[in-house]
């Protein structure tokens, strides 16, 4: 199955890639630049790309991204600590970034004569981010179906959607995925800081799945503090 990766660099959409390439054909990777303040985690797409020898597409919608305002990701606004279970995590929704994302990437792969697009959605994402959902997926599906129709046939692989974060550890674990060379931290500085949502859903998800992370970050033990009281 010929597939293009929607790969961030972050270490869900890496270790998809490197799934795909380990069971199907890994086409090309394909990254986007939203405006988004961690628009470092591109480089890390570039880097898996190269490892896996693949092309690496990267597509410019800054100026969509600037339009989808009030979010902490592509606005002028804080990016919380805590954990995504608490209310404060939805000012990181970027309101319809999966769907344009997603658009973009299916009008690629009808144009390659590819047979699917994967995406790293998981189970961990499906409470914040409303197209992250399996019933998104599934309407995203048939709404490609039409747009489409008699035109190519290009499937939606989402092979981590009724999984968690520490699945996906464990899977990229057994692909060889050098985790190091991923990124997760929102607030895009130097090193992971620890604290934001997705940084301490990464330190959680090594811890239960039993796999040694190797990432630095600037805050490494308020992790736990953080799940505690989004659990609370």
């Amino acid at each position: 199955m010929k597939t293009i990766v929607i790969c961030s660099g972050g270490l869900d959409s890496v270790s998809l890639a490197h799934r795909v390439a380990a069971d199907h054909d890994l086409a090309a990777l394909l990254s986007f630049d939203y405006g988004q303040r961690h628009v470092k985690e591109v480089e890390h797409a570039s880097t898996c790309a190269a490892r896996l020898g693949v092309p690496h597409r990267v597509v410019d919608i800054r100026q969509i991204g600037a339009a989808l305002s009030g979010s902490a990701l592509t606005d002028n606004v804080a990016v919380p600590d805590g954990h995504y279970a608490e209310e404060t995590m939805k000012i990181t929704i970027v309101p319809n970034r999966n769907a344009i994302m997603l658009a973009v990437a299916f009008g690629m792969a009808a144009a390659e004569k590819a047979d699917a697009v994967a995406a790293a959605m998981h189970g961990g994402d499906h409470f914040i981010y409303p197209d992250c959902r399996p019933g998104f997926m599934e309407a995203f599906q048939a709404m490609q179906d039409a747009a489409l129709d008699g035109y190519a046939q290009v499937r939606l692989h989402t092979p981590y959607i009724d999984g968690s974060k520490a699945d996906i550890v464990a899977d990229g674990a057994r692909h060889g995925v050098p985790f190091a060379e991923t990124w997760s931290c929102y607030k895009g500085g130097e090193i992971h800081c620890g604290r934001c949502g997705t940084c301490v859903e990464r330190r959680e998800a090594f811890h239960l799945a039993g796999v040694a992370d190797p990432t630095d970050y600037a805050d490494p033990d308020y992790w736990q503090t953080a799940i505690a009281k989004g659990g609370a």
